[in-house]
């Protein structure tokens, strides 16, 4: 970074040398870095005339410094390498020279810069140790300098930052760059615009590419305020590479070509061979190889020039992927080893995994193209030996980022890998690895509630769509680690999953990837892959679905029933399936509209499209076989349950209705099904106390959401109070067999009430309950977004309340976060969610979408939240439910009948019963039945068929 001593204003050395330092500065920051170069060298000439002291030692010192900066922002190592050293070397001459308080600040400043230089071009020459080394020793000079405007601690920070991407830790870098961007105080103008850089290189790095340009905006404005015409024009090449992983090839060879014709004008040989390195990444894409090879090749040799290892290495690795699209298998074998040894090396241990990813990859390619005979299964057993490990590790880097959004966003590149070796274990017909990767991949996040993992985060494959730090003037610095960061649900490596007493799922690929890339896999922990104990002799099935580009499925039964078995579901059918049951349901977030499209033209409503749906799903989703097997243990055994833990691809599909046969037998007529949670929230689940059947049922109907009129969206689900005998019915019912929350005096004040806030349902939780039953609004959040946790119940929680939530007008809804971490990242004395609401036993949701859990790679909403907090079961919805007063004024329903209070009233009843998911799916075949004979709108499956009971 230049200096940030504009001696335009500070009078140190006196003229020709402060007049000399303004000049220079003015130079550098427009990029005119010979002009810069020439004036530094005449001040040195002048500055080495004079009589050898302390205080000339010092000057020279901080011109040396002030051209190093100068070095490091055109690329230039060796000058960099070269002056920092000279720099350093005079500043610990006089060291201990007399010095007042004025002076001393100066030779601690001048230190920083001059340890932070050092540390950026070791960075960049590959000796990411050392160049750590050089930040600690900063930080400690550091906590001696006092730093009026930040900046200085701002710079530390960054330089740490840049250097994890160095490393390739994309989660431990956005951290900590998002840790030091918001301790930076305004004062600190340079550093500012260059942290919002670093973020957006870090959100291209992840696949979040409107994140990206919104920090490259901010960033530009800042640096244009500052003048600084350099940082201006490398933002093109970070533009680019948005552009370029966007897919808009003719944007990005505009940005690239525009951005390296500055580099090298402006002699920025380091910015140029990345622009270069990108280009042929570019040029490849296009299917212009003559012209990838020889940008590749220059920028290799530029790398090499410049002693940039890592980048170097990198270029190798783009190279030897030319050089297997040309065939010359001996090249790609030669520059895929030589990078490696670089990366191994130096411990980037993730980008090894890039190269064997790559290598399985060419020979996945190889596989498809030539017939390797004998030798196939060798060749395909290599491959998987390469990729799996690989895939397990980038997949595992997901733990270090804070936010579900960025792991979500992470989990796109990654997952790309795992699909490889879904393939590849299709090619070599392993029924037992496909068995073990869906139980791997269904295993789940594990909520950590402590601190992060010290580990690496993993590298995307080549090439790395971030515009790299190569030459980079920026200085970094260290911000304390405890600071207080962004609030976000942090996850821990999922249990290993116990196949037999012999056997850890995936155990040989799991060893191999924590040996050769050095990061945990698995949790130590471990579950079985399915607790059998606790069942009954009444057959069960499990079945678990994984997506993998196709839609793998595995089944194991249990309870006086033996086997087990895989399927797979071609991605194009099961998407289509999907797509036409997205068509079907109101969407998350459509309201009336959406419940208004269901009733007119949703196949649910109508008994011929919702047949054909029925179908069309059974014909994608469920194999032959399993039915072949439900049917002969229905006919010797009675009725089995079927346990399913949908992927979330079809997370909403409702597997009662499915179609198995032109009959159109349902899976509903042969079988119970539940649905399923990881078994990752089983090591979670705490066990309650609070079974005893004496202790009260909490009733939470239809609570007065502050700021909403009873007709606004977050308004009255239940109608006036009083005003429905089905659910006067049921709070009667309880009353009077039985203790229940909240007291009151009639059966109707029990509905829009006004205390049943968040405090309150916590002292009713702690203080013992049987049974929970919720009937009100409930907010999905966005799956795009990835951030499960984000659903939230809205209570009748006003804004003074505490919580993790922002303000919905005058109230603050209370998310699965807040279930979740409770007050831990509020308080350094909080607690978390399970001992504040603890759940009990059961609980029932019923809003709009409130099962939505598992349509996100993290299931952490609020059904799951539940059990977490230690309930056994919840039943929930997987879309958003049509009201009584939809049905009466959407669809026609007379307004003495009222689909919902019954749908309410038959969970209540079952969460009554001693097998709950029976009594509910019992329920459900007699609204199949009725909607078989009566095809009205109030029979219609758009409501019952939305209803499932979640387990563990």
């Amino acid at each position: 970074m230049t200096d940030s001593t504009n001696p335009q204003h500070l009078q140190l050395y006196g003229d020709p040398f402060d007049a000399g330092f303004a000049r220079a500065h003015e130079h550098h920051l427009a990029a005119e870095f010979a002009a810069a170069y020439d004036l530094y060298a005449e001040l040195l000439v002048l500055a080495e005339s004079l009589e050898d002291s302390p205080d000339v030692r010092f000057l020279r010192a901080h011109l040396l410094a002030d051209l190093t900066s100068v070095h490091l922002s055109a690329s230039d190592l060796p000058g960099a390498d070269d002056t920092s050293t000279r720099s350093h070397a005079l500043l610990d001459s006089v060291a201990q020279a007399p010095m007042g308080p004025h002076g001393r600040q100066l030779w601690l400043e001048l230190q920083l810069r001059t340890m932070m230089a050092r540390s950026a071009v070791l960075s960049t020459t590959g000796h990411l140790d050392e160049a750590l080394d050089w930040l600690d020793q900063a930080a400690t000079v550091l906590t001696e300098f006092t730093d009026p405007d930040g900046l200085r601690a701002a710079e530390l920070g960054l330089n740490r930052v840049l250097l994890l991407i160095n490393r390739s830790e994309w989660g431990k870098a956005e951290e900590h760059a998002s840790l030091v961007l918001a301790t930076t105080p305004p004062t600190a103008v340079e550093a500012i615009p260059r942290l919002q850089t670093a973020l957006g290189s870090i959100c291209t790095a992840t696949g979040r590419y409107d994140l990206a340009e919104d920090y490259f905006a901010q960033a530009e404005q800042g640096f244009q305020t500052l003048r600084d015409t350099g940082e201006v024009q490398t933002l093109l090449a970070h533009r680019a590479y948005v552009a370029m992983e966007r897919g808009e090839l003719d944007e990005a060879e505009q940005l690239f070509t525009q951005a390296s014709t500055y580099f090298e004008q402006q002699r920025r040989y380091g910015d140029l061979a990345t622009c270069e390195q990108a280009r042929s990444h570019l040029a490849d894409l296009r299917g212009d190889t003559a012209n990838a090879r020889a940008l590749i090749t220059t920028s290799l040799d530029r790398f090499a020039r410049l002693g940039a290892s890592i980048a170097a290495a990198d270029s190798k690795l783009l190279a030897a992927q030319h050089a297997y699209e040309r065939g010359d298998i001996e090249e790609l074998q030669r520059l895929a080893q030589e990078a490696r040894d670089v990366y191994q090396a130096q411990e980037l241990y993730e980008r090894c995994a890039q190269v064997d990813l790559m290598l399985a990859r060419t020979l996945e390619d190889n596989l498809n193209q030539t017939d390797h005979g004998d030798h196939e299964r060798a060749s395909v057993d290599t491959a998987l030996s390469l990729a799996l490990p690989a895939a397990l590790t980038l997949a595992a880097a997901r733990h270090d980022f804070v936010t579900a959004y960025a792991r979500n966003q992470w989990l796109e590149l990654a997952n790309d890998a795992m699909r490889l070796v879904f393939r590849l274990a299709v090619r070599r017909e392993d029924q037992g690895l496909l068995f073990e990767l869906v139980e791997h991949q269904c295993a789940g996040a594990a909520l950590a509630l402590g601190a992060p993992p010290a580990v690496a985060a993993a590298a995307p494959v080549f090439p790395e769509p971030a515009m790299k730090t190569y030459g980079s003037p920026l200085t970094l610095g260290g911000v304390a680690a405890d600071a207080a960061a962004s609030i976000g649900l942090r996850v821990a490596p999922p249990p290993k999953v116990r196949m037999s007493a012999e056997r850890v799922a995936l155990q040989e690929y799991i060893a191999a990837a924590e040996f050769r890339y050095r990061r945990p896999i698995v949790d130590e922990q471990e579950v079985p892959f399915w607790n059998t104990s606790e069942l009954t002799s009444r057959p069960v099935v499990q079945i678990r679905l994984a997506d993998a580009g196709d839609l793998f499925m595995t089944w194991t039964w249990a309870g006086g029933a033996t086997g087990f078995g895989t399927g797979r579901g071609p991605a194009d059918e099961v998407d289509a399936a999907v797509r036409e049951l997205a068509a079907a349901l109101p969407g998350t977030g459509e309201g009336a509209d959406g419940v208004r499209r269901a009733f007119a033209s949703g196949a649910l409503s109508d008994q011929r499209g919702e047949a054909q749906l029925a179908r069309t799903l059974g014909k994608a989703l469920w194999p032959d076989g399993l039915t072949a097997q439900l049917r002969h243990v229905l006919e010797r055994a009675g009725r089995p349950l079927v346990r399913i833990q949908p992927s979330p691809r079809v997370a909403q599909v409702p597997w009662e209705l499915l179609a198995l046969d032109d009959a159109d037998t349902r899976l509903l007529d042969l079988a119970d099904v539940v649905t399923t949670a990881p078994t990752s929230l089983r090591r979670q689940q705490t066990q309650p106390s609070n079974t005893t059947v004496d202790w009260p049922v909490v009733l939470v109907l239809d609570p007065r959401v502050p700021g909403f009129r009873a007709d606004s969206p977050l308004g009255s689900v239940l109608g006036p109070p009083g005003s429905d005998p089905d659910l006067l019915a049921l709070v009667q019912r309880h009353a009077a067999t039985g203790a229940v929350q909240p007291h009151t005096a009639t059966a109707p004040d029990a509905f829009r009430r006004t205390d049943l806030n968040r405090d309150w349902l916590s002292d009713v939780l702690r203080s013992g309950a049987r049974r929970l039953l919720y009937v009100g609004h409930v907010t999905g959040a966005p799956v795009e977004g990835g951030q499960s946790e984000d659903g939230a119940m809205h209570l009748s929680c006003g804004p003074e309340t505490t919580g993790l939530t922002d303000l919905t007008r005058t109230h603050r809804p209370l998310s699965a976060k807040d279930l979740l971490l409770g007050t831990l990242p509020l308080h350094s004395d909080g607690q978390p969610g399970t001992r504040i609401w603890p759940a009990p036993p059961r609980v029932a949701l019923i809003g709009c979408e409130t099962g939505g859990d598992l349509r996100f790679t993290e299931s952490f909403g609020l059904a799951t939240a539940m059990l977490h907090n230690g309930a056994h079961l919840v039943t929930a919805t997987r879309w958003p439910l049509p009201t009584n007063h939809a049905f009466h004024t959407l669809a026609g329903v007379p307004t003495t009948t009222r689909p919902l209070s019954e749908a309410i009233t038959a969970v209540d009843t079952a969460h009554d019963h001693p097998d709950p998911a029976h009594y509910l799916n019992t329920w459900q075949r007699t609204q199949l039945i009725t909607w078989r004979t009566k095809p009205h709108p109030e029979n219609s499956p758009l409501l019952w068929a939305a209803l499932t009971t979640i387990v563990v």
